[in-house]
């Protein structure tokens, strides 16, 4: 399963609907960090397929969802679970901190 990309239509049935954990990355075109965070996300969602689905959320096409869950500063990432938010991390962090972050 390749990362899905989360808009505010489709965030209920990939996200709020999962019976998996699922990980949003939070990012911007724009922003360095988000670029440096990104082949990180990309392996983890290889390496996880099936036990962990990864989501990208592009906050300046989806400023409601970012606003929602008060997104401030990317790269954030936010860990949900059945539907209820677990954790997050801000800004680039190493593959074994999202691995943590996932525990």
């Amino acid at each position: 399963m390749a990362v899905v990309t989360i808009t505010n239509d489709n965030f209920e049935k990939e996200v709020l609907a999962c019976d998996i954990p699922v990980l949003l990355d939070f990012w911007a075109e724009w922003c360095g960090p988000c670029k440096m965070m990104s082949p990180v996300v990309d392996e983890l969602a290889d390496e996880l397929e099936g036990r962990v689905k990864v989501g990208k959320v592009n906050v300046d096409e989806e400023a409601a969802l970012a606003l929602k869950y008060q997104i401030m500063s990317i790269p954030t990432l936010v860990v949900m679970k059945n539907g209820v938010f677990q954790n997050k991390a801000i800004g680039v962090q190493t593959k074994e901190e999202v691995l943590e972050l996932l525990k």
